[in-house]
């Protein structure tokens, strides 16, 4: 008997083609929409980009049509608010810079998701995200980086469990995207040629600090931007709108490029530096998932590690630093790197692990 397997389909053409890809390979596919937008008005429905939107969910509808597999809108609205929305807006006002994609594809994508397939009777859960899951000899699941280097999304997926790894199937990441969407326009599929989105799908004009305001309903006071010695130098227009490592938008007639170098909630101040304030050596994780392995125990790893999405990578030796605590020394300093953002750490194509940078 076939095995069941729910595609998120987000009507876009990756999870399209895959949805298409494990039908070929034999499985019963059933593909599924999450319905995450929080506006019920259509207008506000069609505006919310990405996977969220309305028509999402009608370029999803046709290519289910098109591939004949049956097809549902699933309500993920209560998990996409209380772990995604509120999480984000906690973050930025806490002074660190989240990831709402990882929070999404740990606790809604998956956890959610799975749960609900699996309910009706599902084997497995599929997307069109580029990474493959692999079967280790040591008998743990990891995630290792797609065919294309450039749309490699491993590292929004470290954060994954044992267990859903082990339910889960992603097709394209075995594919070039060039070939994925040569398969779409061979097979006549209505998002051959949609473009990717881009844009964090609840924020679609980019403009944090104001959907922040509106979705807290207390715009983030003004304060002090300081420098390394505490001397003040101007004011902030609030905590959420800066992030480390920024230099546009300052304002801050200074003669020479400044940059966010931390932000301090419990004082309300953005502290600013040169250049090089900005590069450490040092970087310490928490709230660590390890994936390829079970945990360190004790021995130092040399691992190449990434310290946001768009990062390339930089050698760094692991060690444990205390319980649910990793130290990452890198071999040249690093630029950047934010709290609240994922450290995640690579040996040969595999995801080792990550953790969330304090």
């Amino acid at each position: 008997m076939s095995k069941t397997v729910v595609v998120g389909m987000s009507g876009g053409v990756d999870s399209s083609v895959a949805a298409w890809l494990l039908k070929k390979e034999g499985y019963r596919v059933i593909g599924v929409t999450m319905q995450i937008w929080q506006d019920e008005e259509p207008e506000a429905m069609e505006a919310e980009g990405g996977c969220c939107g309305l028509s999402a969910v009608e370029d999803a509808r046709r290519v289910a049509a098109a591939l004949e597999i049956p097809y549902y809108v699933m309500n993920f609205k209560k998990e996409f608010r209380e772990h995604v929305m509120d999480y984000f807006a906690r973050e930025y006002r806490e002074g660190r810079t989240p990831n709402p994609c990882i929070a999404c594809n740990r606790y809604v994508k998956w956890e959610a998701l799975l749960a609900r397939s699996i309910a009706i009777g599902a084997d497995y859960i599929a997307t069109g995200h580029y990474a493959r899951v692999e079967r280790l000899p040591s008998g743990r699941f990891a995630l290792r980086q797609s065919v294309t280097a450039a749309k490699d999304q491993t590292y929004a997926l470290y954060n994954l469990t044992q267990e859903q790894l082990a339910r889960t199937l992603m097709p394209v990441g075995a594919y070039h995207k060039e070939a994925i969407r040569k398969m779409a326009e061979d097979l006549g599929l209505p998002v051959a040629n949609k473009p990717d989105s881009q844009e964090i799908c609840f924020i679609p004009d980019h403009d944090y600090a104001a959907f922040l305001d509106r979705y807290t309903g207390s715009p983030m006071p003004e304060g002090n931007f300081v420098d390394l010695e505490g001397n003040v130098l101007g004011r902030h227009k609030g905590i959420s709108h800066y992030t480390v490592g920024q230099r546009k938008g300052l304002n801050l007639a200074m003669g020479h490029p400044v940059f966010v170098v931390k932000i301090r909630p419990e004082t309300n101040e953005v502290v600013i530096g040169n250049g090089q304030d900005v590069y450490t050596s040092r970087v310490y994780c928490n709230k660590i998932n390890w994936m390829s392995v079970d945990g360190l125990h004790g021995r130092d790893m040399e691992v190449t590690a990434k310290i946001r999405y768009n990062h390339k990578g930089q050698t760094c030796v692991i060690r444990e630093a205390g319980d649910d605590l990793v130290e990452c020394v890198f071999a040249e300093p690093v630029r950047a790197a934010a709290p609240g953002q994922a450290a995640v750490f690579y040996r040969d194509d595999y995801v080792v692990g990550g953790g969330t940078i304090i």
